[in-house]
């Protein structure tokens, strides 16, 4: 039995949103840091491999699964830490070792270290991925959490377009060095603020103040094993991940090589900068559009929709997939369009199926269950795609061929929402009433 903590104070409404406003900021910067790579990847494949090596896409692709990898085994052992231990705590010291190796990712002259500091970075989101909703959702009750986690999330549309812009704009000025050398002090100032800031109470937007985790951590799995709407929104999720991640990895180099022939020559890296603002620029409005109005519609359906939260998903995935199919085989700049809609679709559910996480499963598990959702949606999501995608393009020579996987898996993830929504109700008023 693990010792009981004395509670801790309430917090006040500023102090929540200072809270609310520092996750923000961390989480733009997680996601910076994260796509960095994508919008440089060309320029960083032709010094470590040069023009002719047959498997250079194939070993960048492994970059991915490299960082998440780790990051999903770590996940679980920090989200049980999350449970039981000073959640602030954790996350100050995540953000300060992936902001430390995302400034040694600069100093990579060979594959291995740049492979090396994608594994650190992994762990230092391991530290923050699973904890970080549990805190808002320690501060927020569940008719609002929709609508909060949609703005903690749309770091992922935003952070992920300014990786990709300031990635492209700073190796076209300085190196591809730079890129990241840049990232590695507002991370360390974020990790200083997030050690000082209060620790919510578990549970006390709930009606009680939940007890630190003390369930044995295989009865913990068991319970959410046995827990269909978490099962269903986790398999959800991983289809749309391995979709969103082997878009996001491929899409600047699908583009820029696939489909404008570019290079990697002086006009080959303007045009890559061009082409990485365009992607980074609607990826940003698009994306913060679709996360903030699928956060917002989903909360406004609840009361109205069975399953609301994970049947707003799934409709969405539905229709992305038809404009994602005109990204691949209209012309550009017709393209772009298609680009838009695709991703404001891809984005709707973000905010909804994160709360389902939060409204189905106990305060006192809840970072291990977000922990283990990680895992999952990593294990088979974007840490198989791009090596997958990379692999099919270099033995087809073909990029569309291997974007056909993406659109699969977007439908496979609308169909696998709308099944969630059948139960999704009874298990979060089951939670609410104090159940497991």
């Amino acid at each position: 039995m693990s010792q009981q903590p004395t509670p801790p104070p309430a917090v006040s409404l500023t102090s929540i949103r200072c809270s609310l406003a520092l996750l923000l900021l961390i989480n733009l910067f997680n996601y910076i840091d994260r796509y960095l790579l994508s919008a440089v990847e060309p320029l960083v494949r032709d010094e470590l491999f040069g023009k002719d090596h047959p498997d250079a896409k194939f070993l960048m692709g492994l970059l991915a699964p490299a960082f998440l990898v780790t990051y999903m085994v770590a996940a679980p052992v920090f989200g049980r830490l999350g449970d039981r231990h000073r959640r602030w705590l954790i996350v100050a010291m995540g953000v300060a070792l992936w902001s430390l190796a995302t400034g040694g990712t600069g100093l990579a002259t060979t594959f291995g270290v740049l492979l090396a500091m994608r594994v650190l970075v992994g762990i230092g989101e391991a530290a923050w991925g699973p904890i970080a909703p549990t805190i808002i959702a320690d501060m927020y009750p569940a008719s609002k959490r929709g609508w909060v986690l949609s703005w903690f999330y749309i770091a992922i549309p935003v952070g992920a377009a300014l990786g990709v812009v300031l990635g492209g704009l700073i190796a076209a000025t300085l190196s591809w060095h730079w890129s990241f050398f840049l990232m590695a002090p507002p991370g360390i100032a974020l990790a200083i603020l997030a050690w000082f800031r209060p620790e919510p109470a578990r549970g006390a937007v709930e009606g009680g103040r939940a007890e630190v985790a003390s369930q044995p951590l295989r009865q913990a799995l068991r319970d959410l094993a046995r827990n269909r709407s978490f099962v269903m929104n986790t398999m959800g999720m991983t289809a749309m991940t391995f979709a969103v991640g082997g878009m996001s990895f491929w899409m600047p180099t699908y583009i820029h090589e696939f489909r404008m022939q570019g290079g990697t020559d002086e006009a080959g890296t303007a045009q890559l900068a061009r082409v990485t603002t365009t992607f980074g620029a609607i990826t940003v409005v698009a994306g913060l559009a679709g996360t903030l109005v699928g956060g917002w519609i989903g909360d406004r359906l609840r009361a109205r929709m069975k399953g609301a939260y994970a049947a707003f998903s799934g409709l969405g995935m539905l229709a992305a997939f038809p404009c994602f199919l005109g990204v691949l085989y209209a012309p550009f700049p017709i393209a772009w369009g298609f680009m838009f809609l695709s991703i404001f679709l891809l984005m709707l559910n973000t905010g909804p199926t994160n709360t389902i996480i939060a409204n189905v499963t106990p305060a006192s598990v809840r970072a291990t269950a977000y922990a283990v959702n990680i895992f999952v949606i990593h294990a088979l999501g974007d840490a198989v795609s791009p090596p997958l995608i990379g692999l099919i393009a270099d033995r087809t020579g073909d990029m569309n061929k291997a974007f056909l996987l993406v659109g699969g898996s977007i439908v496979v993830s609308g169909l696998l929402w709308l099944l969630a929504a059948r139960t999704l109700d009874a298990d979060t008023d089951r939670i609410a009433r104090g159940g497991t």
